[in-house]
């Protein structure tokens, strides 16, 4: 009897001893919003910060998910490697936060490189950079980063934590001459002051890393999840800027020389 081939060693699995598992909330397949190209998403389960705006709040904790191989996630990202490798894509670790979780993001990571061949993105607030080993963030080939805003009261009031972290982290990443895409949501009264977009655009050309900058325009979509989880959505009445608005904040990274979307 042919004797069945030992599992790929990877540096999580050296690290726990045993097959790596993690809390997942969900996968699904996107375009141009996650990474270049159509990609495979895995939606990690557990955040630390409390974003006012989050539009995916059922993923807050660890236990909003279900204990999942990840062997089983990257079994199916290989049933679309064929569709992703044609659109230029690959396969992004979400959340959540990815980072709550740096060893089960870690195995994904480097088993969509390395066993599927897979352009790989994480996407991350920087929060918790520190817990991004150099390993993993070998096997990144892009962070989606977000800077959630430049005023460092404004940023506790939006999301609970700190700012420094998230700085730090973006500094490391520029060390390492890391390929990164910054993310910043444009909201009414809130990140939309002048100064606050100046900052932001002026730090991310410090950079000299950020191929492409996202203005997002704030939304409400996620405001059903609040209602349907019993929690207060304290911007329900704020509007979503107007196209205006948001290509007057497109320009300000744009006049800092940097490709904005």
């Amino acid at each position: 009897m042919a004797e069945t081939a030992a599992p790929a060693v990877t540096p999580a699995g050296v690290a726990t001893r045993r097959t790596v598992t993690g809390m997942l909330h969900s996968w699904d397949l996107s375009t141009g919003v996650d990474g270049p190209g159509t990609r495979f998403v895995a939606f990690l389960a557990g955040c630390p910060l409390r974003c006012l705006y989050c539009h995916n709040p059922d993923t807050r904790y660890l236990r909003d998910g279900g204990r999942t191989p990840a062997e089983e996630i990257v079994r199916e990202a290989a049933k679309y490697t064929g569709f992703i490798h044609a659109s230029g894509g690959g396969a992004t670790v979400s959340g959540g936060e990815p980072l709550l979780q740096p060893l089960f993001t870690a195995e994904l990571l480097h088993r969509f490189k390395h066993e599927l061949g897979l352009h790989t993105a994480l996407d991350t607030s920087g929060f918790l950079g520190g817990r991004a080993t150099d390993a993993l963030l070998a096997d990144t080939d892009l962070v989606l980063l977000d800077i959630k805003s430049w005023d460092r009261a404004l940023y506790r009031h939006l999301t609970g934590r700190e700012l420094a972290p998230t700085l730090a982290f973006a500094r490391r990443l520029a060390d390492l001459g890391k390929e990164v895409w910054v993310r910043f949501v444009l909201v009414p009264h809130l990140t939309d002051a002048a100064e606050n977009i100046e900052g932001v655009a002026a730090f991310t050309a410090s950079l000299g890393n950020v191929t492409r900058v996202d203005v997002l325009p704030f939304h409400k979509l996620g405001a059903a999840k609040w209602r349907a989880l019993g929690l207060d959505f304290t911007l329900a009445d704020t509007p979503a800027p107007t196209a205006d608005q948001t290509a007057a904040a497109r320009a300000v990274f744009a006049a800092h020389g940097l490709q904005t979307v």
